[in-house]
């Protein structure tokens, strides 16, 4: 029979830390905090596999679920001494949730559960603190209402606020018990007002309505963006974390904190973190109170003159450094707690490993290897390469005037300027017209993922550095500053006013998440410079991987950043984006509207110099490293004016007849450009083309060869190649330019000919292509849109529409698709090695920087990999870890 309910509590747990799958990350902790022996309030946690069951049974609990839950409910009354819903001996609990993957702010917690009309004054007496009782009362009823009810918790707040403007109280602490009384039987009506229904008195109810929230959750809005964004799937499911309530806001003896073992900004190795005295946990993440430092140290550093964890409750403090200390050595990872501390006694709450930054992961891989917690092939693991991209944002040029109207908190670093938006559905609109936003808020909620990843950046009033945006931004690797208190929103009227100014909806501004400043206007930007752990983590990874990283460049440009980033050589160099600036575009044009052969060649002579001295630049940058050129491949169309002003202006320039260009272009015209008269179709049609990009290919190898001093062994890349046939004949002209210029120069060039694998067909007669061509480049964009049927260019319409109704999980574009164009991948691969086992075998789509897509090149055997310049320090990561994963 299939057990739902796992038990933890008083030093012992059904579970463990490897049960994540099933008990969730935060289960799984609680049980191995249990096992160590640490303070953990005694509970259960009903598996991810009962979520899935409810949803597979239509929304229904298994069976059995009920009576293993009253049997969990009496383990805890046990352990406790207590029981729910017995005033007599009072249990209450907490019910949170938990799915295997962390997932900070998105799914819903429920905290001092049980209360009702009669319980809360047991808990009144029971504590000897009345106020205590009602203010957990009414948090109860706020977050029951909202979780659980439907009903937003903004009409709470507004009561609450009302009611302290009248009272003349600034803070929700000043409230007294009978007040609090009051402000209860507020909520109450307004429950019963808006709902139609009063609140549930019935701790069973209550407890059910609970968990059967926590599934719901799974399956909302916020949790399901987040998931999309994180390619979290959806059958993981969530686990259901119920505990007994330990009370941080049970007086100035007790508090609540959410802290780091390391700093999650820099990986500094020193505890991090925030409590509040006389609060519960989600007054800390929520923002609604500003929190004070853990640490001495850190308060000092921040300039607050409120006291620290460790000079106001030295005992605990000390307490949770051991713990913190142990539990990092235990994990051999930085980890993100939760605490409370009710009347002096610490508890902990959770442990997970903790959100960081890419410069933070970093530091922390670097100390930990150098500490022997961790070896340098787990450090290199420890890295998500996707994350090295918030390395590369610009950080504020230092020469650069800044025009401060604000300092908050360096919540998420680096800098980003945009236009001022207050609400996320704005931000996300403008997005998608191509602005550029920075989002304003007061504080962000879960509510307001989809705001904040279309913002460049975040800006908040309220909230710490363990607020819902700080985590959300660090974890999205996007700069953020909260807690600008200095700073006043008003979202009625649209604006954001500070020192005297006011600001309006569109204004620009720049925030520097380095150190919380909050900047007037648009400041120039430096592009940062890698180095330190970045290069100790690198070197690491290119000794343990096997595949080279080339880059995807044409621009000189392109090829330097290449190089700076550590790239092997050029795996694609797109000639036809050499010939569509000034003079270039001209003589192209010359070129295709000749009518006969001699004509294009005297076209093709004027772009001979200018294509040999691109080529030559790059093969000096290289410097002896490979570089794979390709020949001309889109269809001659797209060189030519499309509307009648373009032809106007166009046949002006050229002295030929509009009518004349428009005829041409019109005859030029496919009705699918994509399956049209390009790649190796237009070398065959017009062979004096790839002859020109061939002999100025090889001259300029033969003088960068003498320039450098370095041998250049050019890669002549024929595109789209079906037929062997077609590589032949191509071959044998590129083969016969190739002698010409050895002969004219006195120089012997080495070089390759292969072709780009990107149609089914070439892959399925890989065997026999590879008789002709001594390399294959897997062109996985055109190979994707060729084996789906799909064009790239208009998928979009479509494929998203897919990811949310569960027929694809990726987007094919974005992660190859393995089982269908990875299997054609492969089957090139293995035939073509057959046919010619020193086959030099690559991969030059976008999918190249695509750690999923690099993993599966690795298991192939592919040679090397080739993506954009940026990307290459992920795909040198990604293709460390796919070595270290094949071996393992």
């Amino acid at each position: 029979m299939t057990k739902w309910v796992y038990t933890f509590g008083d030093g012992s747990a059904e579970g463990r830390a490897g049960d994540r799958n099933l008990l969730g990350g935060k289960g799984a902790n609680l049980a191995e905090m249990c096992s160590l022996g640490l303070p953990v309030p005694p509970g259960f946690t009903i598996t991810t596999d009962a979520c899935n069951q409810y949803y597979a049974n239509g929304n229904s609990y298994p069976e059995t679920l009920e009576a293993e839950v009253q049997s969990a409910l009496a383990h805890i009354a046990a352990l406790t001494g207590r029981r729910f819903g017995d005033p007599s001996a009072l249990l209450l609990v907490s019910v949170r949730s938990g799915a295997r993957a962390s997932m900070p702010g998105m799914m819903d917690t429920v905290l001092n559960l049980g209360l009702n009309d009669i319980t809360v004054e047991a808990l009144a007496s029971d504590s000897d603190d009345a106020r205590f009782a009602y203010d957990s009362y009414r948090r109860f009823i706020q977050m029951y209402s909202d979780v659980v009810m439907g009903l937003d918790h903004e009409v709470f707040e507004e009561i609450l606020e009302e009611e302290k403007a009248r009272l003349g109280h600034e803070l929700d602490t000043e409230l007294s018990a009978a007040e609090w009384q009051d402000v209860i039987a507020l909520y109450k009506s307004r429950i019963e007002e808006e709902l139609g229904r009063p609140f549930p008195q019935d701790p069973q109810e209550q407890l059910w309505g609970a968990i059967g929230a926590v599934f719901s959750s799974w399956m909302n809005p916020r949790a399901i963006t987040y998931r999309r964004l994180h390619d979290i799937p959806e059958s993981w499911g969530t686990a259901v974390n119920v505990q007994a309530m330990v009370f941080g806001n049970m007086g100035e003896t007790s508090a609540t904190g959410v802290a780091f073992t390391r700093n999650p900004s820099t990986g500094e190795k020193a505890l991090y973190g925030e409590f509040l005295v006389n609060a519960q946990g989600e007054d800390v993440v929520a923002g609604i109170r500003t929190p004070q430092n853990i640490t001495e140290a850190a308060r000092i550093a921040a300039g607050s003159d409120r006291p620290s964890l460790q000079k106001l409750m030295p005992e605990a403090f000390e307490a949770f450094v051991g713990i913190a200390e142990r539990l990092e050595t235990h994990y051999r990872e930085m980890q993100d707690l939760e605490f409370t501390i009710e009347r002096g006694k610490l508890w902990m709450l959770q442990t997970r490993s903790g959100k960081r930054t890419a410069k933070a992961a970093l530091k922390i891989a670097v100390d930990m290897a150098s500490e022997r917690l961790i070896s340098e092939e787990e450090a290199v693991a420890r890295i998500d390469p996707a994350s090295l991209d918030q390395l590369l944002h610009p950080t504020i040029d230092p020469k650069a005037e800044r025009n401060v109207i604000g300092v908050g908190l360096p919540a998420s670093p680096g800098a980003a300027t945009g236009e001022i938006v207050f609400s996320s559905d704005e931000a996300e609109e403008l997005k998608k017209q191509g602005r550029k936003v920075i989002l304003v808020r007061v504080e962000t909620s879960p509510e307001d993922i989809h705001g904040m990843h279309a913002s460049e950046g975040i800006l908040t009033t309220r909230g710490g550095m363990t607020s819902h945006a700080a985590v959300v931004a660090r974890g999205m690797g996007k700069p953020c500053v909260s807690g600008a208190g200095s700073l006043r929103v008003d979202y009625r009227n649209g604006t954001l006013s500070a020192m005297g100014t006011t600001l309006r909806k569109g204004d620009v501004i720049t925030i520097d998440g380095a150190n919380g400043q909050v900047l007037k206007g648009a400041v120039p930007m430096l592009q940062p410079e890698l180095s330190g752990d970045f290069a100790a983590i690198m070197g690491w990874a290119d000794r343990i991987r096997r595949m080279k990283v080339r880059a995807n460049a044409e621009t000189p440009a392109d090829a330097r950043m290449a190089r700076s980033f550590g790239a092997e050589g050029i795996g694609l160099c797109r000639t036809e984006h050499m010939f569509f600036e000034g003079d270039r575009i001209v003589a192209m044009r010359e070129m295709i509207l000749a009518d006969t052969e001699s004509g294009r060649r005297a076209a093709l002579a004027k772009l001979l110099p200018m294509q040999r001295s691109d080529f030559l630049e790059l093969f000096e940058i290289m410097a002896g490293l490979p570089v794979t050129i390709r020949l001309l491949d889109p269809p001659l169309h797209e060189f030519l004016p499309k509307t009648d002003e373009e032809i106007d202006e166009v046949a002006s320039v050229m002295n030929v007849s509009p009518e004349k260009l428009r005829q041409r272009t019109e005859a030029l015209h496919e009705f699918n450009p994509m399956l049209g008269h390009r790649g190796c179709r237009l070398a065959v049609s017009y062979p004096e083309i790839a002859e020109m990009q061939a002999r100025a290919i090889f001259e300029a190898a033969v003088e960068a060869a003498r320039v450098t001093g370095a041998p250049v062994v050019p890669e002549v890349m024929v595109p789209l190649v079906g037929l062997k046939a077609e590589l032949d004949f191509v071959k044998r002209h590129i083969e016969t330019v190739a002698k010409a210029v050895m002969a004219e120069s006195d120089t012997k060039i080495d070089y390759l000919i292969g072709t780009m694998i990107e149609l089914p067909r070439a892959a399925i007669r890989a065997h026999v292509i590879a008789e002709a061509a001594e390399f294959f480049s897997f062109g996985t964009n055109d190979l994707t849109q060729t084996t789906f049927g799909i064009s790239r260019d208009d998928a979009a319409s479509f494929l998203e529409i897919y990811r949310q109704k569960g027929i694809i999980e990726q987007d094919p574009f974005v992660s190859l698709d393995v089982e269908g164009v990875g299997e054609l991948v492969r089957l090139g691969a293995e035939k073509g090695r057959k046919t010619r086992p020193d086959i030099k075998l690559g991969i030059c789509g976008e999918h190249g920087g695509d750690p999923a897509s690099i993993r599966f090149c690795e298991e192939v055997g592919l040679d090397y990999v080739s993506c954009s310049p940026f990307r290459v320090p992920i795909a040198r990561l990604a293709a460390a870890q796919a070595a270290v994963r094949k071996r393992g």
